[in-house]
């Protein structure tokens, strides 16, 4: 019986592989066809363009992965980006002199305090994940033009070394890519080596179980709703200083983005599922997807379609192979 539940341990993370080695096998062929239609694809300066539109989305699908891990959504993530973005705007245009890394805090910061007010809705009062994030995002929104007075800030309010978050490197490799893969390095070790990453986990995949082994599940959701709230107030930084721009609706409907980047990276709707390396690469896809798809000049309208098809496969995909996991997972039970 010992060989066969570990036998079947090996074929559910089999099937679990298949799915990212699927993903990974699908962006190589995809980026050969296109690369065969418009031979600039694979060049160079077009493959940083890609990483370094991508990082920003990479970003936040890191806090998201965590949220849909505890079977949760958070749909305020572009309210909380527009708001720290402009505070942080704001900031360094009443103060020129202002160091990059204050501005950046002062984003963090106020990520920060919208996560935790949403954690504290959500885990306190028990109000459900997409209501809470649904009327927050209203009122962050608001709050963004309160604070704003309904104007833009725009390039000339902003100081060259504001805009040199996005547009610098470090030994020749964008800010944002080196922050993006700094993010990824650390949680990366937060989620598999630490008692906090895998209690995470357990909460997603049955909280009452969690909750009968002493797990505190209330400061676990506030913990993934704060951390959340943290990665969008510095990507709200980074989406500001790479556009020399901050507007009240910025990145309106971004967190549909966000959420499909997480589903095409196999991370399970129904929670305690997702891998970091599987949101790279579904992060890495919806960047190609943007990128590629203007290249072989592909009608907007088909390439929302396309888009939303291929998403939908993932969401099929993952289902099938949570189902294969689970009836493995019932057959070394019963014998």
């Amino acid at each position: 019986m010992a060989d066969y539940g570990s036998r079947t341990k090996t074929v559910s993370a089999n099937i679990a592989k298949f799915r990212e080695l699927g993903l990974l096998g699908f962006i190589v062929i995809l980026s050969l066809m296109v690369q065969i239609r418009n031979p600039s694809f694979l060049t160079w300066e077009n493959i940083n363009d890609m990483a370094t539109n991508t990082a920003i989305l990479s970003i936040l699908t890191v806090g998201m992965m965590l949220v849909i891990v505890t079977r949760g959504i958070d749909l305020s993530i572009g309210a909380t980006l527009a708001l720290s973005g402009m505070i942080a705007a704001l900031a360094v245009g009443e103060f020129p002199g202002l160091h990059p890394l204050l501005a950046i805090l002062i984003g963090t910061a106020v990520g920060l305090a919208c996560g935790i007010v949403l954690g504290f809705l959500i885990s306190r009062f028990g109000i459900l994940p997409i209501i809470a994030t649904l009327g927050m995002m209203n009122v962050f929104r608001g709050l963004t033009f309160m604070v704003s007075g309904g104007k833009w800030v725009s390039a000339h309010q902003m100081p060259a070394s504001f805009k040199g978050i996005a547009t610098g490197s470090i030994m020749g490799i964008n800010n944002l890519i080196v922050i993006a893969v700094l993010i990824y390095l650390f949680f990366y070790y937060f989620v598999n080596h630490t008692r906090t990453g895998r209690q995470i986990y357990a909460v997603g995949s049955n909280p009452e179980s969690a909750r009968i082994s002493g797990i505190n599940n209330d400061r676990i959701l506030w913990l993934v709703y704060t951390i959340m709230g943290g990665l969008s107030g510095l990507a709200g930084v980074l989406w500001v200083s790479k556009f020399a721009s901050a507007q009240g609706d910025t990145a309106a409907g971004y967190e549909l983005s966000v959420i499909a980047a997480c589903v095409l990276g196999g991370v399970s709707i129904a929670g305690g599922s997702g891998k970091i390396s599987g949101i790279v690469l579904g992060s890495v896809l919806l960047g190609i997807l943007n990128n590629a798809l203007p290249l072989i000049n592909v009608s907007p309208f088909w390439q929302m379609g396309i888009q939303g098809t291929i998403i939908l496969v993932a969401v099929l995909t993952n289902a099938i192979v949570k189902r294969g996991v689970d009836r493995n997972h019932l057959m070394r039970r019963s014998v």
